[in-house]
């Protein structure tokens, strides 16, 4: 990836921004909801992926999971979810998949109406990206989407409070998070490590992963443990998938 494209992907921290209420898109059963209907009267988690994604997506949901499962406050009453897509070919039926994967993941009741996994046109989908900063960019060659990794959090009005970069979220961050911003609290400029979803390499014939810091420095050794953590997150979560299959019954709750 070429220093061009690499320019137009990352995660600017608009804090306080307004997220346009007025959008529209589609839920997971295809009906039309503006964003003014799921948004309004808890703080939100908004997480802009897409659902078919090869790699980082997947980390990304998988690591917020793990988070909420551990965080006190539940799904639906206390704070709300938004997982929007940014491919505007992926279809309601794709959404309906992830959505119960995801909140039988979560496993508490009352979250399915809480957590919503969206999907939209490409002018919805703009205007919502642009409004918290995510820059991302499609590859024509491989059909993907390369873009960073993290999630925002809105007041209940839908304000930008803060960031959170990564595929990994600590809980404790995540619960402050969701206090202030329930207080209408706007956070303060983080540093940024962004980790990035990157396309098909044909002279390996799989798919690569680049880590960019805010100033584009890093240390070797930094990036080798960031490296590390990224590969070992991926294969506990095959060895998870490959022990799901094998025991259907449900995983126990991650405890404090």
């Amino acid at each position: 990836m070429d220093d061009s494209v690499a320019d137009g992907i990352g995660i600017d921290q608009l804090l306080d921004a307004q997220v346009p209420l007025d959008l529209s898109f589609r839920d997971e059963t295809g009906g039309v909801v503006r964003l003014d209907q799921l948004i309004g009267d808890r703080p939100v988690i908004l997480s802009l992926a897409y659902f078919e994604c090869p790699m980082l997506c997947t980390q990304v949901l998988n690591g917020l999971l793990r988070s909420l499962r551990v965080v006190d406050f539940d799904i639906g009453t206390d704070y709300d979810v938004l997982t929007v897509s940014i491919d505007p070919g992926e279809t309601p039926a794709l959404a309906q998949g992830k959505k119960t994967e995801y909140v039988g993941g979560y496993g508490r009741p009352g979250a399915g109406a809480g957590w919503h996994f969206l999907t939209g046109d490409q002018r919805s989908i703009d205007a919502l990206a642009e409004s918290v900063g995510f820059r991302y960019e499609y590859d024509v060659e491989t059909d993907n989407y390369i873009h960073a990794s993290g999630i925002m959090i809105l007041t209940p009005e839908g304000r930008v409070a803060r960031y959170l970069y990564g595929i990994e979220f600590s809980p404790k961050d995540v619960r402050f998070s969701l206090v202030e911003a329930a207080q209408k609290k706007i956070g303060n400029p983080i540093d940024q490590l962004l980790l990035l979803c990157y396309q098909y390499d044909p002279t390996t014939g799989k798919y690569g992963l680049v880590i960019l810091n805010s100033v584009r420095v890093a240390g070797g050794l930094t990036v080798a443990v960031l490296a590390s953590l990224v590969i070992g997150t991926i294969r506990r979560d095959r060895r998870l998938q490959a022990l799901a299959h094998a025991n259907p019954s449900p995983p126990a709750p991650l405890q404090n």
